[in-house]
């Protein structure tokens, strides 16, 4: 499958880095690289609509936005400018995301062994490092986990590594679907149920809830996946700016989440509800 690359101007502030990036994933990117003088987006061919990306540039937020160059590039390209990149993240001093070309390292209790290709989730977003660490402060031991927009399966893993009974991860992207498989045998897990599909797929009930999407599609599935918890169970939201917690608070209030707390980095929120 080939990819593309969309080269961009540079955002001028983290706050339109985020907004950006955040958007273009909404209408089908998957991937984000920077540099210096430029951002980098990637989607499979097929899966970007070019007038999408063009109405999003008329948005006023990002008038001083460009887009530079459209370019096909085969699928090895983009591991060779990942791993040129990618360094290992280290959340609470516990658990360490890298790459499988990094050294392993005993002294974290967690070394987790992630190989993103097209997929989101590689710790390094502040909505995948807050929501691990949330984890790392709840007992995970025996749970029925569901990890909804699973991307790499960062998180499926990390439960089952945290005593999980069960973990099922659900991803509608079919690199995302393939990649779990290959980070699941990289960190030694073979009974995490990995399924290609959406809300509609969830099938039965859980403990804790892991969904790390974004604003609009945590708003529209929410109450699929309340539907799917268990009582006293606890859901754990991320993907969306601060500005928007109150609106998923008063949503998950809605449908009978009780708000626990929530962590906030470079205006990215995670937030944890039980029910």
């Amino acid at each position: 499958m080939k990819t593309l690359e969309y080269t961009f101007t540079a955002p001028s502030s983290d706050i339109q880095h985020d907004m950006l990036t955040t958007m273009l994933a909404d209408i089908g990117f998957d991937s984000f690289m920077d540099d210096e003088h430029s951002l980098k987006a990637y989607c499979s061919a097929g899966c970007c609509d070019e007038l999408a990306v063009d109405n999003l540039l008329l948005d006023p937020a990002f008038t001083d936005i460009r887009l530079l160059n459209v370019e096909e590039m085969p699928d090895k390209d983009w591991n060779e400018l990942w791993e040129a990149s990618y360094q290992p993240v280290v959340v609470n001093e516990r658990c360490r995301v890298r790459a499988p070309f990094h050294k392993p390292d005993s002294s974290f209790e967690f070394d987790l062994v992630i190989e993103p290709k097209m997929s989101f989730g590689t710790a390094n977003h502040e909505t995948t490092s807050q929501i691990i660490q949330l984890m790392l402060d709840t007992d995970f031991q025996g749970k029925e986990v569901l990890d909804m927009g699973s991307g790499t399966a960062v998180l499926a893993i990390l439960a089952k590594k945290l005593g999980a009974a069960r973990a099922v991860a659900i991803d509608n992207d079919e690199w995302a679907y393939r990649n779990a498989f290959t980070n699941a045998e990289l960190n030694g897990i073979s009974d995490i149920e990995i399924i290609l599909g959406d809300a509609l797929s969830i099938k039965g009930s859980f403990d804790v809830v892991l969904a790390n999407i974004n604003r609009n599609i945590l708003l529209r599935d929410m109450h699929y996946y309340a539907d799917a918890m268990n009582n006293d169970a606890h859901i754990f939201f991320s993907g969306f700016f601060a500005e928007d917690l109150q609106s998923i608070r008063e949503e998950a209030e809605r449908i009978g989440l009780r708000f626990c707390r929530h962590l906030i980095r470079n205006n990215w929120v995670a937030a944890e509800f039980v029910k």
